[in-house]
């Protein structure tokens, strides 16, 4: 029950409902103390709703956001108990007398305070925003000012409405004692403080505190583009919750060969970027970019189909790559859009042939196969579970853009397939990890999730009182507690290592401050693998999971499991990498044949209808190896979709790469020859051969 209520709050803990339930009623209880008036229940409840808000606001609460969007935000909440204070008042019979006027002029002062105090702070920020955010990028010869003090504008409303706290507690207890004395002491104080926190900030709206004109800015960008000589750029547009489709393509960009740049549009996705050592320029101005100097950029490549791309593929001088974000059967993966690109670069043959069935216009010519290096930490499977009861995946993809039954799961089959691996015969530990998108567009998906979440939970909640799961959880509690002591010591590391600049550092400080540290990718990269270790460890092998957030990555969850079941999506050609059985539902009820012939990742799959009766076919492929008739399937589909293991995708990549360099310079080398023009600058990462290295050319 309490788990359902968490979920309907959209709170994150325990703590957080109780929190809310305490500020949902405490305020009329503040209102009733007012009316009746009684000034211990007054002082109880209002200290309630300060307590109940403040905790709220420190973590972050889902329901702070709400209350705000039903005219109940912060700064309502406020007044509304400054109000409720003068009511107290005036029902003590406090009306006529002086300490009462000066209670209504301090909060009309204090709220006319306020709002210079906004201004302030808007201009603050405003005048401290670049136009480019960077990252392992050396901005050190433009003359940046040091942000103001992060306790200044973190928080700042919260902090400046909370100095009313003196105000009430004066006039709280000078209507109790009679003594108006500590009404105008506690007004002193409240006043005085806004005052001395306005003034702490005007220093920082002084011409000599705000950064740079947006020309001095991409001039000094210029001129370290000039020294640093870009031959390879990955072009990113998106939302927050896409940064993953830019994410996953970090490591390869890391070894791509030449001199790699990242190329974002929007400031939230530079937040969410994962942790790389290659230099990153968001852009957010379409101006801004055509003006960039990317002269020595010769291949662009580009992650997702969307409407800025227009603002790079309009440079004649560069080929431009569409490397996409998975690899899928889905329409997506045949996008007509793709016409604009100089080349598609697909995973294997499979990414071929469905440009050719799907007859979109883009060429066979243009379709180059690389692999797909991100696989690489993709284990193989070894033919058995690997523990004592095996673990199934269920990872579906999103509703989409539309309401086509096919796109995912959830909507027909979720339940059934959960119901069904919960019910196994022999136990089966399920993992439910879905896609970051679940939800965001069909409220029908959202409500599936929820369901399924919630079975999930509830047979965790089962299994843990079983008693042979109770004598398992016993013994390994040790090994648990410390995994889980290990995880926290890991999660702070890597909290401080994501810091990197100074603890104030805002926006234009961390663009200036933020280079390359080799020693600091590496340790890392090596915390992020023992952070999965130690993640797997706190649980047990048998014991359900519920897995959202980008960590544990999907691979992890691939490697953990030892069968899965999805849908048409990518997702599906990422795992048939390990080898492991899998199914996939048909939810569109195609029919098993016309599914297949539909669809090519599925041919090697168990086929589930909505019903999902076929899972046990499933279950008996991952424990019994001899009776797996998909087996050889699985080898063959796996090189027809991602290309052979030999050489690897890093190295058909970086071919891909010198090849497409080697035509742009032919191209601009051809069209200066006819139009006398200069021809453009050759792309020195590739072809000069004293090349200076990406990791060490980054932070010079």
């Amino acid at each position: 029950m309490i788990s359902t209520a968490i979920r309907l709050a959209r709170v994150g803990s325990r703590s957080e409902l109780i929190a809310a339930a305490f500020m949902g009623l405490s305020y009329p209880c503040v209102m009733i103390a007012a009316l009746i008036p009684n000034i211990w229940f007054f002082a109880a409840a209002t200290l309630v709703t300060y307590v109940s808000d403040w905790f709220l606001h420190q973590r972050r609460s889902y329901l702070i956001n709400r209350l705000a969007k039903v005219r109940a935000g912060l700064s309502i909440r406020f007044l509304l108990r400054e109000l409720l204070l003068i009511l107290l008042l005036a029902r003590l019979q406090l009306a006529e007398q002086r300490v009462y006027y000066a209670a209504v002029a301090c909060f009309l002062l204090f709220y006319g305070l306020q709002a210079a105090h906004g201004t302030l702070t808007t201009l603050i920020r405003l005048r401290r925003v670049m136009p480019v955010v960077t990252r392992n990028v050396d901005l050190g010869a433009i003359p940046i000012p040091g942000p103001p003090p992060r306790r200044l504008l973190n928080r700042a409303a919260e902090k400046m409405l909370h100095l009313d706290v003196f105000a009430m507690v004066g006039l709280v207890i000078a209507a109790k004692t009679g003594t108006d004395d500590y009404g105008y002491f506690g007004i002193f104080i409240t006043l005085g403080l806004a005052v001395l926190y306005i003034a702490a900030l005007v220093p920082y709206i002084l011409k000599g505190r705000r950064v740079p004109s947006a020309a001095t800015v991409l001039a000094g960008l210029d001129d370290w583009l000039r020294e640093y000589r870009p031959t390879v750029a990955l072009y990113f547009s998106g939302s927050r919750d896409s940064a993953y489709q830019v994410n996953m393509w970090l490591e390869t960009m890391a070894q791509t060969e030449g001199r790699p740049l990242i190329i974002l549009r929007e400031r939230a996705i530079v937040s969410q970027l994962a942790s790389t050592t290659v230099p990153v320029v968001c852009v957010p101005g379409g101006v801004h970019l055509m003006n960039m100097d990317l002269s020595t950029v010769r291949v662009a490549l580009y992650a997702a189909n969307v409407g800025k791309n227009i603002h790079m593929l309009r440079v004649p001088t560069i080929k431009h790559v569409f490397i996409g974000h998975g690899d899928s059967d889905k329409l997506a993966s045949v996008n007509p859009y793709s016409k604009a690109y100089d080349e598609v670069w697909t995973a294997g043959r499979a990414g071929r042939d469905r440009y050719a069935l799907a007859d979109v216009g883009v060429r066979d010519e243009d379709i180059v196969e690389v692999g797909r290096p991100q696989l690489a930490p993709i284990e193989s499977w070894t033919g058995t579970p690997k523990q004592q009861i095996p673990t199934v995946l269920y990872a579906p993809t999103w509703e989409g853009w539309d309401d086509n039954p096919g796109n995912t799961s959830l909507l027909l089959a979720g339940e059934n397939i959960v119901k069904r691996l919960l019910g196994a015969k022999q136990p089966v530990r399920v993992l439910y990890k879905p896609h970051p998108f679940t939800g965001t567009r069909s409220a029908k998906a959202k409500a599936a999730h929820l369901r399924i979440t919630a079975m999930v939970e509830k047979a965790a909640a089962d299994r843990a009182a079983e008693p042979r799961w109770t004598e398992q959880a016993a013994a390994g509690a040790a090994d648990r507690a410390a995994a889980q002591a290990e995880l926290t010591r890991i999660e702070a590391r890597l909290d401080e290592l994501a810091q990197g600049g100074p603890a104030d550092a805002d926006e234009s400080e961390e663009s200036r401050a933020s280079l390359a540290d080799p020693a600091r990718e590496d340790e890392t990269t090596t915390l992020r693998s023992e952070w999965n270790r130690a993640y797997w460890r706190t649980f047990g092998y048998w014991e359900h999971r519920v897995i959202t957030g980008g960590q544990p990555h999907l691979y992890d969850c691939f490697n953990e499991s030892d069968g899965m079941v999805s849908d048409i999506s990518s997702v599906v050609s990422d795992f048939i990498a390990s080898g492991k059985p899998y199914a996939v539902t048909d939810s569109a009820e195609l029919g098993a044949e016309e599914f297949k012939r539909q669809n090519t990742a599925v041919r090697a799959a168990v086929i589930l209808s909505n019903s999902a009766k076929e899972i046990d076919r499933l279950l008996t492929a991952i424990t019994e190896s001899s009776a797996d008739p998909l087996a050889d399937d699985r080898r063959e589909l796996k090189e027809y979709l991602l290309g052979p293991d030999e050489p690897t995708s890093m190295e058909q990549f970086n071919a891909a790469v010198r090849a497409l360099t080697a035509k742009a310079d032919a191209r601009n080398a051809a069209v200066a020859q006819r139009t006398g023009a200069a021809e453009p600058e050759g792309a020195p990462g590739l072809n000069d051969s004293d090349a200076t290295p990406v990791d060490s050319a980054v932070g010079d």
